[in-house]
């Protein structure tokens, strides 16, 4: 259980009259009125309904540089990320350029124990020993600048196209496509690099189109349809904002995957992971297909995941998903043993939710630099601070990853800590709710000092509380399956348009521990008797005292059992009474 106690925050909303028409069951209503609808047009997530790409900056010329380099059957080679996004997008330039007859096309993805991450010198060094005309960085480049530079003093152009926060000063790249950089008008903003890479080919097929290549070289025009579910599942594991934009990407790749017609290495992943791609949701995208890919740039080698997500066979695709969840299964594994060490230094530091630090920052000798991210994201949903895991790289340094609360951008805050104390760190970047960093080891404990001040001063010296935000109670009559699978149609529902939550009292009617920190509930509400489980408990605080009534923050969720549908409500946090 966390250790700073969570609230339960209704949502108070009034229903527009516009979607109090619609043909909507009423809970789903009040869900969308929830989340900002205000009509039932706002809710069709057909892909005519995506913004254009002209309103990119840059997009243009990107678009005209690489139709020249197909033109001019120039060698490009494809600079990629070691995350999941990094890799749809990477997996998704490389097949769709081959489609638009481009012949020498390869990609090159950092090692991040090596490398670290972007376009760093080290890497146009490797990349130049396959001679590139131009180099395209997916996921990343807008810190490149250094990169960018080396490259060009090889007589090797490049174009970036990223969606993380600019600095103060851009690379010096032939063109930039990226919807965060100043003086970008395209209206979202949330957009994953995949996104980004998906709005840069479309404009590609468009200029090749007016070019006449496709006619006078006999090539068919790539349906860039097909490369949706690769924008689905990189938008979806980047845990990017869904606004509409990305909620169409995102619904149209999961059209695109239940109806059978994904590419071989995402129905292999869900295969492997013993779930019915038939049946996808965002929240499979985001918890069972993107941790295996993810599991491959943590661990190994991103390039395994690319070449799953490249395979044209299922028996390749199959072979490259079995090693990629063998990989999960290792990733979970040294993930148990960190979280361990990290709750034993978090009792020995004597705190209580009261006498919390502002931002927290742990370190251990022993921990995997690729898993980081991960037990930083673990102590902060226990301790809800603003979180900062630490690993060695070598050379006394050390790489951190961090994630942060609602209210607090970290990218900014570690903009904070290099503009107040400069030299500090080495490197730094990310989002609002994650960022990455490096430093010299025997900066730790200034760092530390530093983050805690910048924090404390961004929330006002007010320490944060966690609230968990609920749509509200629900009726006896709508504990149903029916309501279930209408909710879950009604997404895709993911970070900033957050998957329906309900809140209510139950009576404890029978329990039992399953997987060994699961816990089976019949709940009882109104004489009528409810299936639940509930993740990851204490299992020896619940069997010492288990509580006979609950206050239970929950999803309705379909449990299939042999075949069987049936109403499950996956509990998120309870109370007792």
């Amino acid at each position: 259980m966390p250790l700073t106690p969570s609230s339960i925050r209704r949502r108070q909303v009034d229903i527009p009259p516009a979607l109090q028409d619609a043909a909507l069951p009423e809970v789903l209503k009040r869900v969308y009125a929830g989340r900002g609808i205000q009509s039932p047009q706002e809710l069709a997530l057909t892909l005519d309904q995506l913004l254009p790409p002209d309103g990119l900056k840059g997009i243009a010329d990107a678009a005209a540089l690489l139709a020249d380099a197909v033109e001019g059957d120039a060698r490009v080679l494809i600079v990629g990320d070691f995350d999941a996004d990094g890799a749809t997008s990477c997996a998704m330039a490389v097949s769709v350029l081959r489609q638009m007859g481009l012949r020498e096309v390869g990609y090159l993805v950092p090692n991040r124990f090596e490398f670290g991450y972007g376009l760093t010198p080290e890497i146009v060094d490797l990349a130049a020993a396959q001679t590139p005309d131009l180099i395209v960085t997916v996921d990343n480049g807008i810190s490149s600048i250094e990169g960018v530079a080396a490259a060009q003093a090889l007589g090797i152009s490049v174009l970036v196209t990223d969606h993380h926060l600019p600095g103060e000063e851009l690379p010096g790249a032939e063109v930039i496509v990226n919807p965060n950089q100043h003086g970008c008008a395209f209206a979202s903003k949330s957009l994953a690099g995949v996104g980004v890479m998906f709005y840069v080919l479309s404009a590609l097929r468009a200029e090749l189109r007016q070019r006449g290549w496709f006619s006078t070289e006999g090539i068919t025009e790539p349906n860039l349809g097909d490369a949706l579910d690769l924008v689905a599942l990189g938008t979806v594991a980047d845990v990017v904002p869904l606004d509409r934009n990305n909620r169409i990407l995102v619904a149209a790749g999961l059209a695109r995957i239940r109806s059978g017609r994904a590419r071989p290495g995402i129905e292999a992943l869900f295969e492997v992971a013993g779930r019915d791609y038939r049946q996808a949701t965002a929240s499979d995208l985001g918890f069972i297909v993107g941790p295996r890919l993810n599991a491959a740039g943590r661990l190994d080698d991103m390039s395994i995941g690319i070449e799953c997500l490249l395979a044209e066979s299922s028996m390749e695709a199959r072979e490259r998903a079995e090693t990629l969840h063998r990989l999960n299964r290792e990733r979970r594994d040294i993930e148990q043993t960190m979280e361990q060490d990290a709750l034993k230094q978090l009792a020995s530091l004597s705190f209580d939710s009261t006498e919390l630090p502002f931002a927290m920052t742990l370190y251990d000798p022993d921990w995997h630099q690729g898993v980081i991210g991960i037990l930083a994201s673990r102590v902060r949903e226990r301790i809800h601070r603003p979180t900062v895991v630490f690993a060695e790289t070598g050379d006394e340094m050390l790489k951190g990853s961090g994630r942060s609360i609602q209210g607090l951008h970290l990218r900014d805050a570690l903009d904070q800590v290099a503009t107040r104390y400069p030299g500090l760190l080495h490197k730094f970047g990310g989002h609002a709710m994650a960022a990455g960093l490096t430093l010299a080891k025997s900066d730790l404990p200034r760092f530390t000092a530093a983050l805690e001040q910048v924090v404390a001063d961004a929330l006002e010296q007010v320490p944060p509380v966690p609230v968990d935000d609920s749509d509200g109670g629900l009726a006896s009559g709508d504990f149903n399956l029916a309501l279930a699978e209408e909710l879950s149609r009604g997404g895709p529902w993911g970070q900033h348009f957050p998957e329906p939550t309900f809140d209510e009292v139950f009576s404890v009617l029978r329990h039992r521990i399953v997987g060994e920190k699961h816990l089976k509930l019949t709940l009882v509400k109104e004489d009528a008797e409810i299936e639940a489980i509930a993740f990851n408990i204490d299992v020896d605080a619940w069997t010492g005292d288990p509580p006979s009534r609950i206050h239970a923050l929950f999803r309705l969720d379909v449990n299939e059992y042999r075949g069987a549908r049936t109403l499950q409500l996956v509990i998120q946090s309870f109370w007792r009474l």
